[in-house]
């Protein structure tokens, strides 16, 4: 699925409303199989991914937690994160993108650094004016569920960086540290 600014990281939500055709056949098939698909965000300028060179090919792969059928024919969906992903080989485009997709793994190349770094995260982010009890809370459910730098960074990622570029950015940095570095940075 094609959509203008937004990311799926992985161990994350993504709330979706499904009303346009092409995806609600897409979504049928999904549930009638693996209950997965992707989320890839549509480039600068593009109203409309005609182009496979339209939108970013790294994108979020997620599982369909839930789905609620409405009478109109539209769902409400939650899609989980699971990976971070290239889209490859495109074996079909119509009614909606069917593509081969290849894992990216994500790297730590320093351990020490790494949860350093994500310690400093997580104060940044505790200490952010505008942040809500809700998000707040969500923050210490995640931490308190696994405390990877990997899994702060992506959470951190799709909740608290607001320009879907730079959100874009940092889900195609496989490197924890570095993507860590790029977060204190922005919420500075």
């Amino acid at each position: 699925m094609v959509l203008p600014e937004a990311q799926l990281f992985p161990n994350t939500l993504l709330p979706l409303y499904i009303f346009e055709e092409r995806y609600r056949a897409m979504l049928s098939h999904c549930l009638e199989r693996n209950r997965m698909f992707c989320i890839a965000m549509m480039k600068s300028g593009v109203s409309e991914a005609v182009d496979d060179n339209e939108f970013f090919h790294v994108a979020g792969l997620g599982l369909i937690r839930a789905c609620v059928g409405n009478p109109d024919g539209t769902s409400q969906l939650m899609l989980q994160g699971l990976a971070r992903v290239k889209l490859t080989n495109f074996i079909q485009h119509e009614p909606y993108r069917v593509a081969q997709v290849q894992e990216l793994k994500s790297t730590v190349c320093n351990q020490v650094e790494a949860d350093a770094l994500s310690t400093k995260l997580l104060e940044i982010c505790r200490d952010l004016k505008e942040t809500s009890n809700d998000l707040q809370g969500l923050l210490n459910k995640q931490l308190a569920q696994s405390p990877s730098p990997e899994i702060i960074s992506d959470f951190v990622a799709q909740a608290f960086v607001s320009d879907p570029f730079h959100r874009q950015e940092i889900l195609e940095e496989l490197s924890v540290n570095d993507r860590l570095r790029m977060l204190i940075q922005c919420l500075k």
